[in-house]
């Protein structure tokens, strides 16, 4: 589920759960957009980089791979988010707190990526 729910934040940038699974989203989400951050400077590098770079580049494709289900995630991930957070420490994500579900009175939230889509 999890994995489902990291794919479908790096494709929109904010979706909508419940508050417990937002807490626990954020982290599965920041390991994931560690893994695009980390290869941004070997990326760059184009056809200069080296076959241990290369293979670095390959081994983050593929471990973000295991929880990111889609391509166009993937490619998103390790282009527009990893470029974009390649400056940035930590706190990749935010949870909005927004309302209570009708029906089961669950508390809901957003968990947005920072600062992407104009934000």
């Amino acid at each position: 589920m999890y994995n489902n729910m990291v794919t479908s934040l790096l494709l929109h940038g904010r979706i909508e759960t419940t508050e417990p699974k937002a807490k626990e989203l954020r982290g599965y989400a920041e390991a994931i957009i560690q893994w695009g951050i980390s290869v941004q400077p070997l990326i760059a590098k184009g056809d200069k980089a080296s076959v241990d770079e290369r293979a670095a580049i390959v081994h983050a494709h593929r471990q973000a791979a295991r929880t990111v289900k889609t391509k166009d995630a993937l490619a998103r991930l390790f282009g527009e988010v990893g470029a974009h957070f390649q400056t940035r420490k930590g706190g990749y994500t935010r949870m909005l707190k927004t309302r209570t579900r009708k029906g089961d009175a669950a508390k809901m939230a957003y968990v947005e990526l920072v600062g992407l889509n104009g934000q």
